[in-house]
This record gives C-alpha cells, sequence and structure tokens, in this order.
C-alpha cells in the first residue's frame, strides 16, 4: 500500500515537474521572441491608392504587406479618392507614417501632406511625385528614362520586321501615338517626360508631334477608343476613300504605345478583328498573361513591365527609416523591364 502511495507521489511528481519546465520553456521563448528594447519597434503604416485594383496597384498592396509583416507592423490599404475624404483625415488618424500615390489633382494631394507634415507625420510618395521645396521621399520610376527605353525598342524595330510589314511608312518614319489612361494615373500625370524621353531619343525619327489619347476607368471606354483609332488607321489604307482620315503631316499613325495591361490586351484583340496585325506595332504594358500571349503570338513587338510590388515594398520601408533615424533616400528609382515575344 506504501509502495503504491509512494509511486503516485513520484508520479505526481513528475508530471509537476514536466508541466514547470514546458511552460518555462515557453515564458523563455516568448520572451526571445518579443521585441526588445532598441530592437524593430512595431509601427502602424497607412496606404493611400487608386480604388482601381488592376495588376499593378495590387503588386504595390502585395508588396506593402511583405515588408510590413517583415517589420512586424501593420498597413492599412485606404482610397485615395477625393470624393472620399480619406486623405483628408490621414493626419488625425493617430498613424506612424503615410503612403500616398497622388491622384490626377496634385493640388489636393499636396495640401493633405502639408498638414501631414504639420502633424509630424512621415509620408512617402509612390509612382508619381510632387514638386515641393521640401521633397517627400519618392519611389517610382524615372518616366523620362521610361520613354527613353520605349523609343529605343522602337528605334530597333523599326530596322527589322515591321518597318518592312509597315508599308504605310514613307521613308521608314514613325508616327506615334501614345494612349494613356486613368488607371495608370501616375503615367498620365508625367506624361510630358515620358514624350520627352521618346522624342530626345527618336529625334527627326518621328514623323512629327507625337500624339496623345487617354481612356478612362471604364473598359469599354478604351474598347470604343481603340476601335475608332483603329478604324481611322484601317480607312488609310491604299484603295480606300477615307479623305484623309487618321492623317498627321500626310502620314498615318503606324505605331501605338500603350501605359495599361486592359487596353494593351483590348488592342491585341481590336488588331485582330480590324485585320491590321503587322500593319501597327505595338508596345505593350505589363507582363499579365494577356499580354505575354500577345507578345508570343507577335501581335505586339515589347511591353513595359515595372515592378509595382518592390515599390510598395520600398515605401515601407522608407517610413520605417525615417521613424527610427530621420533619414531616409530622397529618391528610389524602381527602374523599368522591356519585354518581348523571344523573352
Amino acid at each position: 500500500m506504501k509502495r503504491l502511495l509512494y509511486l503516485g507521489l513520484i508520479l505526481v511528481g513528475i508530471l509537476s515537474l514536466t508541466a514547470f519546465l514546458i511552460s518555462l520553456y515557453r515564458s523563455l521563448r516568448l520572451y526571445i521572441l518579443a521585441p526588445q528594447p532598441g530592437s524593430t519597434l512595431i509601427y502602424h503604416f497607412s496606404l493611400y491608392i487608386p480604388d482601381n485594383r488592376n495588376s499593378f496597384f495590387l503588386g504595390i498592396i502585395r508588396g506593402a504587406e511583405q515588408a510590413a509583416a517583415e517589420l512586424e507592423s501593420a498597413i492599412s490599404v485606404h482610397s485615395i479618392d477625393p470624393a472620399k475624404n480619406e486623405l483628408e483625415i490621414a493626419a488625425f488618424t493617430g498613424v506612424d507614417g503615410v503612403i500616398v500615390c497622388p491622384y490626377l489633382d496634385d493640388a489636393l494631394a499636396r495640401r493633405q501632406l502639408e498638414k501631414l507634415r504639420e502633424y509630424q507625420i512621415p509620408a512617402a510618395l509612390i509612382n508619381h511625385n510632387l514638386p515641393s521645396e521640401q521633397p517627400w521621399p519618392f519611389i517610382g520610376i524615372n518616366t523620362f528614362d521610361m520613354g527613353r527605353r520605349i523609343g529605343l525598342i522602337l528605334e530597333e524595330d523599326s530596322q527589322t520586321s515591321f518597318a518592312a510589314q509597315a508599308a504605310l511608312v514613307p521613308s521608314e518614319k514613325i508616327t506615334l501615338a501614345v494612349v494613356y489612361s486613368d488607371k495608370a494615373p501616375g503615367i498620365y500625370a508625367e506624361r510630358e517626360l515620358v514624350e520627352m524621353g521618346i522624342s530626345a531619343t527618336l529625334g527627326d525619327r518621328l514623323s512629327g508631334p507625337i500624339m496623345s489619347y487617354r481612356t478612362n476607368l471604364n473598359p469599354l471606354d478604351a474598347e470604343a477608343l481603340l476601335v475608332n483609332i483603329f478604324r481611322r488607321i484601317e480607312d488609310t489604307r491604299p484603295g480606300a476613300n477615307s479623305g484623309g482620315a487618321g492623317f498627321t503631316n500626310g502620314q498615318t499613325i503606324n505605331t501605338i504605345v500603350f501605359t495599361d495591361p486592359e487596353d494593351t490586351i483590348a488592342a491585341s484583340q481590336t488588331l485582330v478583328d480590324l485585320n491590321l496585325v503587322g500593319q501597327i506595332q505595338i508596345i505593350g504594358f505589363g507582363s499579365e498573361l494577356g499580354v505575354t500571349e500577345n507578345l508570343r503570338k507577335g501581335i505586339i513587338s515589347a511591353s513595359v513591365v515595372i515592378n509595382s510590388e518592390r515599390i510598395g515594398y520600398e515605401a515601407v520601408y522608407s517610413l520605417a527609416a525615417l521613424r527610427t533615424t530621420g533619414y531616409t533616400s530622397a529618391s528610389i528609382d524602381i527602374g523599368i523591364e522591356i519585354i518581348t515575344g523571344n523573352k
């Protein structure tokens, strides 16, 4: 009987010791994993972007969320749409930093950014920069360099297959149109720099001034615009009695640059529908499946790709640096990539 009692006491002691050791292990693990004084702090940052959730802006969100997770911080996503007034109240939300993608109305964005500065809330700009005597950190692309790179690919392609196919091009001049979009407001806001970069590269290879068009957020608007452009071009082909529609300085548009993936995909389909493949050189935008498939088929000759995830990622780290040290890079150029059907 006593032996059973002793065995019971020993068993209870072992179980108690085991429970104590497990509790001690977990306590030590929590202590090690918890942020220590002087280590990475936990922040709450806010990201203000357009309501459009195309692949570009979804990439920015993913990059920002990844960086926030690495920094053991939180990131909340808000609308930059002036009608919703969400940026108006950003200074009163108590956040540790704000990332802003200026949307069409630069004056409104600048006014709200100045208010954030008054409240000593760090801010960083993405996708579109705003001039200021005390500039905010900017993470995005150099749109002049983007135009220059587009010009280089156009110059290269004009020497090869597209120049041979586009019989409408007198003396191999490039008659260029650029289609901007409200779905890509950063590029539209800096359209002059894009066109300056193209013009600086092509020079007298251009037949005249660069024409520009603009689509809104409605996909049907893009389709209608593209059908109108392409039909005007179709009417100017030899044998068509168009009265000169679609001509600039006596020449027909033979090259179009797009700045949005959805517009690029719509343009590719419209080219096929109107039997204009090979008549017009298309520089697209993005690396979506629809874009890369049309690259592979030779419907478009190249596409501009921006690593939007890196934009969001670097923006969060810029805010973290401002919070911890008070300094960060004035500008981070993400750069662009040009992909072709051979890549």
